[in-house]
């Protein structure tokens, strides 16, 4: 059995007093469902002293529209709800269908939003338990020099995996931060950096509070694909959302967003390019798509730093690609059976 090592659980009832704590307690983590980070604690990867828990602070909570149109949705809003939103399964779709594929129901039901967002990178080498890990050598990661996925490398490759970052990158996510020294708002797309150690540009006293959506146009389509060997619980071996705004039948803007290849999310702007423009009722359509699937394969490079075969998951890329991009312009719901 692992167990957890001793810390000091500290439950502020304020966004501020959270904050305040953070910066009091030396080496204090934010936890808020606790579905990975406990996880993580259990296999030593991650032995804060002090966790400072979200759970009590209620205005970080629920999907709020705004007066703008905007849509805020709080940190701390369990992946369950966000996916059995019926305001969201409307208005941003890829979104609501990432949420109800992440793990399983307990987990969606204990998870939040922020949490997915701010997920640790993932590679089979680090995500084993303490005991395994010093057997075999330790990793770039956490207390070794050597990268046992990149013979020789000196960059860490962890994968990002959190099924909800693609969505929120193709709908222009806006994230919303808090510290004693005031708020920031960042976009989505600034907040990654392609280091699998740290992949994101966060310091450690800040605390994600909200995420805040534009507005959608009424022609928008949204899917989100996910490649997994179970039906349920497994991380992506490759995500894919797709977002499609429509003009009648005309696709007047299109993104591609994957993750679980490398540190950082990745859009895939040469395959959003090959859309754009295409009537999805003439003849051109098929050919398009194809194009696009065939692009993404092209671009997307699995590395043997996940579970799955990775030359597998390199073929079954155009797989998802194009029944993703089918999904969105049918709206006919997530894909995520192999």
């Amino acid at each position: 059995m692992l167990r957890l090592p001793k810390f000091e659980l500290l439950e502020p009832r304020t966004i501020e007093e959270a904050a305040r704590l953070l910066v009091e307690h030396e080496g204090a983590r934010v936890v808020a469902g606790g579905t990975d980070l406990l996880v993580n604690m259990k296999h030593e990867i991650e032995t804060p002293p002090v966790l400072v828990s979200l759970e009590r602070v209620a205005e970080i909570q629920g999907v709020r529209p705004m007066a703008d149109g905007r849509i805020q949705i709080g940190a701390m809003t369990r992946l369950s709800a966000i996916a059995a939103d019926e305001r969201l399964r409307r208005s941003h779709p890829a979104l609501a269908q990432a949420a109800s594929l992440v793990a399983g129901p307990q987990l969606r039901d204990m998870g939040t939003l922020g949490g997915n967002v701010l997920l640790d990178t993932r590679c089979q080498w680090i995500n084993q338990s303490h005991f395994w890990r010093q057997s075999l050598g330790f990793c770039l990661k956490k207390d070794g020099t050597k990268c046992h996925v990149v013979e020789g490398g000196s960059k860490c490759v962890a994968a990002a995996s959190n099924d909800t970052a693609p969505t929120l990158m193709s709908l222009d996510a806006q994230l919303r931060f808090v510290s004693t020294r005031g708020e920031r708002i960042v976009p989505i797309d600034e907040l990654w950096l392609a280091d699998g150690i740290r992949n994101k540009s966060l310091p450690h006293d800040e605390i994600l509070v909200a995420i805040e959506l534009p507005p959608t146009p009424a022609g928008h389509r949204g899917a989100y694909g996910k490649l997994r060997e179970r039906g349920s619980i497994d991380f992506p071996l490759w995500g894919v959302a797709v977002r499609l705004d429509l003009e009648g039948t005309k696709v007047a803007r299109a993104e591609l967003c994957c993750v679980a290849l490398q540190a950082r999310p990745l859009r895939l702007k040469k395959c959003s390019e090959l859309l754009v423009g295409v009537d999805t009722a003439s003849n051109e359509w098929r050919p398009a798509v194809e194009a696009c699937a065939a692009m993404a394969r092209k671009l997307c490079h699995p590395m043997p730093n996940i579970p799955g075969d990775h030359e597998w998951r390199r073929e079954m890329v155009p797989v998802y690609a194009r029944r993703t991009i089918e999904a969105a312009v049918s709206s006919s719901g997530p894909v995520h059976h192999v």
